[in-house]
């Protein structure tokens, strides 16, 4: 899964045409940890339809702020520059991509 900092989210997140969903996470969360292998399965499965990347919130406070991101992980799914979709915390890989489903 790409990493994306506070230097280069608005050209790998906000300059992408498609829909990207942002991992914001931190090195000491658990659930973070926990939907990790989710998302790395989804980022090869939804190739071309959906970009994964994630943000490390103790390394990256600027975006963090931006976009009032207070729980970890907050799945953020941008369309077009904008966020479209706001999920917070951890969940079966069914039951995300149904939360997903009319995104993609």
């Amino acid at each position: 899964m790409q990493v994306v900092t506070d230097q280069d989210f608005a050209d790998e997140v906000l300059a992408e045409k498609g829909p990207v969903l942002v991992k914001f996470t931190a090195d000491w969360c658990p659930p973070c940890r926990m939907i990790a292998p989710v998302l790395a399965e989804m980022a090869v499965e939804q190739a071309g339809r959906l970009k994964i990347v994630q943000l490390d919130v103790d390394r990256n406070p600027e975006t963090q702020a931006a976009y009032g991101v207070l729980s970890m992980p907050t799945l953020m799914v941008f369309q077009g520059g904008e966020p479209v979709r706001s999920i917070v915390g951890a969940r079966a890989k069914a039951r995300l991509l149904r939360e997903l489903d009319d995104l993609l």
